[in-house]
């Protein structure tokens, strides 16, 4: 999974994923938007758990490794009702009632701080990440790509467009790019914000790195809003010339192979070719 923003646990449960079901987390930076919703995530994941489940592994820029910590470590925030659901005779028993055995081991997610480079190499995937241009140096932040048997994917995270972001997503299956607005609107408005990418520049990164396929998420109202939609799409296509994809909240695209049928997913195995909207 890739960033936690608000509702990301409930809404993971309306498209039929469970927690449990995701065993690594990579967060492009921290602000509120994409992870307040991880301690839900965490706690759930945990609450869910029967003891055997592989541990959460959670990876992101400066900060993630002190976050975890502040929220579940021995005097973190939810540090006294992890001890409750550890010891308390009720919690004991509604573990057992799950499959679990006594006694309960305590949470146990594995936070790292990382940067540029091969962030985590899998039995069946490979991710790498690159540095994004949002709000440096308040934040950090990553843009990352999965690279597995079925196809590579990059995740822009929020940024700028930058060329350390087309080098990653070189040759690239799909690229998942932010696009907050019309490009037209970002130019009336710069410098004030760059840090953004909108229409024209997702295009052009995707153009620029030759990927397949562009799939745009964190999109503002402006765009998001149905009238507009062909117009920001068409505009696309004048830099693109692959598939455009502009998304919508908890839908599930495929984009296995280049096999754009947006049929349901399995959801049993850890890395599967889908992107789910949250």
């Amino acid at each position: 999974m890739f960033d936690c923003g608000p509702a990301t646990t409930y809404k993971m449960a309306q498209t039929g994923l469970h927690p449990l079901d995701i065993d690594y987390l990579f967060f492009t930076h921290h602000h509120f938007d994409h992870d307040v919703d991880y301690p839900c995530f965490m706690m759930t994941r945990w609450d869910e758990s029967v003891g055997k489940e592989n541990p959460l592994r959670a990876f992101g820029p400066n900060n993630t490794e002190s976050i975890t910590e502040r929220l579940i470590g021995e005097k973190g925030a939810f540090a006294y009702d992890i001890n409750a659901r550890t010891n308390h005779p009720l919690s004991k028993s509604t573990y057992e009632l799950r499959g679990g055995i006594l006694p309960r081991p305590r949470m146990n997610v594995m936070a790292k701080d990382v940067g540029p480079g091969t962030v985590f190499t899998g039995n069946d995937f490979e991710v790498t990440a690159a540095p994004a241009e949002h709000v440096e140096p308040f934040h950090d932040s990553l843009a990352y790509r999965l690279d597995t048997s079925e196809g590579s994917i990059v995740f822009t995270g929020d940024t700028e467009p930058c060329e350390r972001i087309v080098e990653l997503a070189r040759g690239a299956d799909a690229l998942v790019s932010m696009c907050g607005n019309f490009e037209s609107v970002y130019d009336s408005r710069r410098p004030a914000d760059i840090g953004q990418t909108g229409t024209l520049g997702a295009a052009e990164m995707a153009a620029e790195a030759g990927v397949k396929e562009l799939f745009l998420v964190h999109v503002g109202p402006d765009l998001s809003d149905p009238k507009n939609r062909g117009r920001g799409i068409t505009e696309i296509k004048t830099v693109f010339d692959g598939e455009v994809t502009l998304t919508d909240e908890l839908t599930t695209y495929d984009w296995r192979k280049h096999d754009h049928s947006h049929d349901d997913p399995p959801h049993g195995p850890a890395v599967h070719p889908h992107i789910h909207r949250h």
